[in-house]
């Protein structure tokens, strides 16, 4: 027996539900589950997508009002997905005035073609006035929907977790690379993760719900919790230990930069991210339970679907061609590293320098040591991270014992005294090893997240 909602959706004419952002995160998986339900759903993308059963994409800029507007047109319920999160640095800057022109260009082309109802996807605000710039941006596209004449639906969600989703893929790369985490103060705000089919089927079930209408919704699971908590959630799930080292100075951009080293996810998305974590992140009207009861996913069981669906089926990673490849450079920098540590300890067992047991030279040796231990295990997990600290590394190297071979070119010893034949051999020898890894460090740095594969375990 067909449910009242499947009942109401089919008296819809053809294609006239339309979703926004249809191949991102939360788009592609309501589009799924409407044509499940039997509905037929346009697609709206700035790339050309093939039809598939129950779905016809329409391929518009939103930038562009003609465009947007003939997209629209036969439209009667259209989903609202779309964010300005991502982009080059200075897109990101202005990803709150490219929020507003994409709500004002949506509106005016709904109202043009007739759409009689929007249901749009928020972040969960406060009314207080010291939001982050991202969550004063997703309040404002919610006003700017509801200023016209069209029925507005508002849902406000905490973090979502789910496969692909920006948040679960930031948790599930800290937690698996680091066993020591180094914290800002913002892993002590108050949050509700909520599962990405919890969302789904809150905008599934209000578009046939006249209770929704008009109105503004908080959604959350049944699990409040601090960032913090969520990382030993997730960590308790992987059966690992999680130190936690809260440091209060560190700013959003400096976490979404560290964020950017050790995950795939890109710093312009991690910070606005993180924007939203700053505040506490709750439910304060759980009115929608009521209109809408659906049994929400505990914190634990959303990561464990999570989890199990990447795993299963992860997304396609766009490969790029080049000269050498990424698995090609990932073995030649882990034993150029181990090289440039065998090369360093001749100073102990080829030297006769007196200079090179000295108390400053020894703790810089063992400062080095450190460097080349802690990039080959950052190297291991893939994080930029690891490349960098290699590449800052190995140029260090380079340049100084380039210095130490000073003498054979200007005849004068710089760094310490003249080194004897066989430490002059080596220091080339070394220079051409530091040069390789300064070669590969460059080369995995910029390309590692087009390598990284996120459905494949760590």
């Amino acid at each position: 027996m067909m449910s009242q909602s499947v009942m109401n959706e089919s008296k819809l004419p053809p294609f006239s539900i339309l979703v926004t952002g249809s191949t991102g995160f939360i788009g592609s998986r309501l589009i799924s589950k409407l044509s499940a339900n039997g509905c037929t759903v346009r697609g709206l993308s700035r790339k050309k997508i093939e039809n598939s059963k129950n779905v016809k994409y329409v391929q518009a800029d939103v930038f562009d009002l003609d465009e947007l507007t003939k997209a629209m047109e036969g439209v009667e319920i259209a989903y609202y997905l779309l964010h300005s999160m991502e982009g080059n640095k200075d897109e990101w800057q202005e990803f709150a005035s490219r929020e507003k022109i994409q709500a004002q260009n949506f509106l005016k082309a709904a109202t043009h073609s007739g759409v009689k109802r929007i249901i749009y996807l928020g972040g969960l605000v406060n009314d207080g006035p010291d939001l982050s710039p991202h969550m004063q941006s997703r309040k404002e596209v919610g006003e700017i929907l509801a200023s016209g004449n069209i029925p507005v639906t508002e849902f406000r969600a905490s973090i979502i977790i789910g496969a692909q989703g920006g948040s679960y893929a930031m948790l599930r790369y800290l937690v698996e690379r680091l066993r020591i985490m180094v914290c800002p103060s913002w892993v002590k705000s108050l949050a509700q993760p909520i599962a990405v089919d919890d969302v789904i089927s809150y905008l599934v079930e209000s578009m046939s719900n006249e209770k929704t209408t008009g109105k503004i919704f908080e959604i959350g699971g049944p699990d409040k919790m601090t960032y913090e908590e969520l990382m030993r959630v997730y960590s308790a799930y992987l059966n690992k230990n999680l130190f936690v080292l809260q440091i209060p100075f560190l700013t959003t951009r400096l976490s979404s930069y560290w964020v950017d080293l050790i995950t795939p996810v890109k710093a312009s998305l991690a910070r606005p991210l993180i924007d939203s974590l700053v505040h506490d992140t709750v439910v304060t009207d759980d009115s929608i339970t009521k209109i809408i009861p659906i049994k929400l996913k505990s914190v634990r069981n959303a990561i464990d679907i999570a989890t199990k669906e990447m795993k299963a089926s992860p997304p396609v990673a766009e490969q790029k061609e080049e000269k050498t490849g990424f698995k090609i450079n990932q073995k030649i920098i882990q034993i150029s590293l181990v090289l440039l540590g065998i090369c360093g300890s001749s100073y102990y067992w080829l030297d006769d320098r007196p200079e090179v047991y000295q108390p400053l030279w020894i703790l810089g040796t063992l400062a080095w040591y450190s460097a080349i231990g802690v990039s080959i295990a950052f190297i291991h997990y893939k994080t930029r991270l690891g490349y960098l600290i290699a590449g800052v590394l190995s140029w260090v190297t380079l340049a100084f014992w380039m210095f130490d071979n000073f003498y054979v070119v200007f005849d004068t010893s710089i760094i310490a005294s003249q080194p004897n034949e066989l430490m002059t051999i080596r220091n080339f020898v070394g220079i051409v090893i530091a040069a390789v890894t300064v070669i590969s460090s460059h080369n995995l740095f910029h390309k590692v997240i087009d390598y990284q594969y996120k459905g494949k375990p760590i």
